[in-house]
């Protein structure tokens, strides 16, 4: 059983708003897949909730004339996954959020509900940290857009205002284009656990394929919140690609990196499988976008 104060369901972006603005306690509700769960543990029992699940307005990933990529807050995972605007420019994201749970929580799971957790173990996030994605929301004063670096504050909170909701994650062309990407997921089991790390890396190399043009990386888990390395980035900047430059790509992330000791892995063993993934996950994503490590 689930202890619902009461439940309000939203016909549009506007009336949500509207009802979170008439219910200032109340609970934005997607999915469900992580407020449910929480309702029932008793950390929100008595809660009012507002879902937006209805709002098929929310859904779906599209090209804009200006080329960013917009994904709807209410985009499932599985969507995500098998979306061919996804797997045409940033098939990495789909892979990644393949990663989460089974095939149930991946077909009601959405990327918004992912992101507004504010979980550092959440699989979608590093990678969207890597591509510099823009967080879009809707509240009472109209539309705002932020870095999702900016939209994580702590550990459980991000940047939602009273009375606003997370509308769509935008990934804007300069961002993806020509850059290819590879995400690693570590955990206790190979399915249906939470990331111990998780490691996202994309590349652009340069056009004879010997130079890394950029490189940006980011953390799940290795903080607070999920973090980008960049003195690894600068590590890596402009450098041949060679086993020298992807030793010191990887090596420079625990300049940045502030993982902590838990029951799930020690601060030294997370710093130690930092490095390790850096190294890894450059690698194949310098392969993937036609290049090779010269060793």
């Amino acid at each position: 059983m689930y202890d619902i104060k009461a439940l309000y369901e939203a016909e549009s972006v506007k009336d949500a708003v509207r009802l979170l603005v008439e219910h200032p306690q109340a609970q934005v509700i997607a999915g469900g897949s992580d407020v449910l769960v929480q309702m029932r543990e008793g950390k929100r029992a008595g809660k009012e909730l507002v879902s937006i699940y209805g709002l098929d307005e929310l859904r779906g990933v599209k090209v804009e004339e200006d080329g960013t990529i917009r994904i709807g807050s209410l985009t499932s995972f599985s969507h995500i996954t098998k979306d061919p605007v996804i797997q045409k420019y940033i098939n990495v994201l789909g892979e990644a959020v393949d990663m989460i749970g089974g095939p149930q929580i991946r077909n009601i799971g959405t990327i918004g509900g992912n992101t507004c957790n504010g979980v550092t173990s959440a699989d979608s996030a590093s990678t969207l940290h890597a591509w510099d994605a823009i967080v879009e929301i809707t509240g009472p004063n109209g539309v705002r857009q932020i870095p999702i670096h900016d939209f994580y504050i702590k550990a459980g909170t991000v940047d939602l205002k009273p009375g606003e909701i997370q509308t769509a994650i935008l990934i804007p062309e300069k961002s993806y284009k020509g850059y290819f990407g590879h995400y690693i997921k570590y955990a206790m089991r190979e399915a249906m656990d939470i990331a111990t790390t998780g490691c996202s890396v994309n590349v652009k190399l340069s056009e004879d394929k010997k130079t890394i043009e950029d490189a940006r990386i980011a953390y799940g888990v290795a903080g607070p919140v999920p973090m980008r390395a960049p003195s690894a980035e600068a590590a890596a900047k402009g450098k041949v690609l060679t086993k020298e430059t992807v030793k010191a790509f990887a090596g420079a992330v625990l300049e940045d990196i502030r993982p902590r000791d838990s029951w799930r892995a020690s601060k030294a063993f997370r710093q130690h499988i930092a490095v390790v993934l850096a190294e890894r996950a450059l690698r194949e994503a310098v392969r993937l976008a036609g290049g090779e490590v010269d060793e």
